[in-house]
C-alpha cells in the first residue's frame, strides 16, 4: 500500500454525499485503498447520542458494498468512548509503515485541527485532504499541517438532514443508499 485513505465520522446515517466523496478521494488522491471508520463517539458532537453502532455499521457495508478499495473498519466501536483521530492514525501507520496516510475532513474542521488530541503528532502522521462544503469558504493550513483540498462533487446533504426526514417520515429516496433507506425503515430509526 502505498495511499491508504482514512475517512472518519459519525455516519449517522451513511448517505450519498459521503459515497460521492469516497469517490472523489479515490480518484483525485489515486488511493490504494479508502478505510471508512465510524466514531464511537465523536469529540465534536459530546452531547449527541448517535444511533446503535451496530446499525451505523450495518448500514456502512451495505452502502459501500461491492465498492473496489472501499473497506469499513469498526475499530473506534469496537475501542468505544470518545474516537481520537491520533489514535486510528497510530494504528494505521503501524499496519502500513512507510505508506501515505490521508485523513478526509470536512472544510469546517480546518481551524480547529490545532486543538485535536495530539495534533502534532497526528499532523505527522497524516496529510489532510478537505472535503468541501457549501457556504464554508477554503481555510489556510495552520502551522505543521498539510492540506489537500478535494475537488469532489459538492452537494448540500447532511446527515442531520436525513434523520430529520426520517424522523417526520419523509422520503429518502436518492439521499441514501436504498439498503441504508430499508435498515432506516425497518428499525425505526430517527423517529
Amino acid at each position: 500500500m502505498n495511499r491508504v485513505g482514512l475517512y472518519g465520522g459519525s455516519f449517522d446515517p451513511v448517505h450519498l454525499g459521503h459515497l460521492l466523496v469516497a469517490e472523489a478521494a479515490l480518484e483525485e488522491f489515486s488511493l490504494d485503498r479508502l478505510i471508512v471508520i465510524p466514531a464511537a463517539q465523536s469529540p465534536f458532537k459530546p452531547t449527541s447520542t448517535p444511533s446503535d453502532p451496530n446499525l451505523r455499521l450495518r448500514m456502512l457495508r451495505l452502502a459501500f458494498a461491492g465498492v473496489n478499495r472501499v473497506q469499513v473498519d469498526d475499530q473506534e466501536i469496537r475501542r468505544g468512548g470518545i474516537s481520537y483521530s491520533v489514535d486510528t492514525a497510530d494504528d494505521y501507520a503501524r499496519r502500513y509503515p512507510g505508506a501515505a496516510l490521508c485523513w478526509l475532513i470536512g472544510a469546517d474542521h480546518v481551524r480547529s485541527l490545532p486543538s485535536w488530541r495530539d495534533a502534532q503528532r497526528l499532523a505527522g502522521l497524516v496529510e489532510f485532504v478537505v472535503i468541501p462544503r457549501p457556504g464554508v469558504e477554503p481555510t489556510p493550513p495552520p502551522a505543521g499541517f498539510r492540506l489537500h483540498f478535494l475537488r469532489g462533487f459538492p452537494l448540500a446533504l447532511s446527515a442531520s438532514e436525513i434523520r430529520s426526514r426520517a424522523r417526520e417520515g419523509r422520503s429518502l429516496r436518492h439521499l441514501v443508499p436504498s439498503p441504508v433507506a430499508e435498515v432506516i425503515e425497518s428499525e425505526k430509526l430517527y423517529r
